[in-house]
């Protein structure tokens, strides 16, 4: 009984221990390559997609297309990165950072999902609630993270918000509502992970 009990706080112990330490999981290259997705998604949805608004279908599987390639780019990162790591402690960082942020992509995908198949006239706020939804996984997830992070979570809430108040019409699904919101934000949040974590990588001490 007492080594079990040992082992309990032997885990919860490094449990502790992975919240308090910065994630280094997430790197600015695999976060920048997402946001020049979304800009590239946002010009073929230019060209490809002249009507989204009565082209609901094409403009989501565009979109979801985009961010299934980023998440699975990401997440083939982070799994790697896991899988080679000599450390426990960094493993179980990685499981807290994608147990933290894994919701929001599920709730975002459930909402579009009852929005396009029994609501498709309020598809115009998707945008606005993907931000909304990916803000709260960040901020869920930023305390692992560099806190500068903090203020990429404040622009996707500021973006989904923006977005929803201007309403529907013939912008309300313009390819740069997107570009705009998680193609500038992704580049940001990059350039705050490439900064703050990864300029002084293999620089000496």
């Amino acid at each position: 009984m007492e080594l079990r009990e040992a082992l309990c706080q032997i885990t919860q112990i490094r449990q502790q221990m992975a919240r308090s330490e910065t994630f280094r999981g997430y790197r600015a290259m695999t976060i920048a390559f997402s946001g020049a997705l979304a800009m590239v998604a946002a010009m073929v949805q230019a060209n490809v997609v002249p009507s989204p608004n009565e082209q609901v279908g094409a403009y989501l599987s565009l979109w979801i297309s985009a961010a299934v390639i980023a998440v699975l780019v990401s997440g083939a990162e982070l799994f790697w990165r896991a899988r080679v790591s000599q450390s426990r402690l960094a493993r179980q960082s990685t499981i807290l950072a994608v147990s933290q942020f894994l919701p929001c992509i599920v709730v975002g995908g459930l909402l579009t999902f009852a929005i396009y198949a029994r609501a498709k006239e309020v598809s115009w706020m998707l945008p606005g609630l993907w931000c909304v939804t990916f803000s709260l996984g960040i901020f869920a997830s930023y305390r692992l993270l560099p806190r500068q992070v903090f203020w990429i979570g404040a622009y996707y809430l500021g973006c989904g918000i923006a977005i929803i108040w201007n309403g529907a019409g013939s912008d309300a699904l313009s390819p740069w509502m997107m570009g705009g919101s998680f193609g500038v934000g992704q580049l940001l949040a990059a350039g705050i992970l490439y900064w703050t974590l990864e300029r002084n990588d293999g620089k000496a001490t």
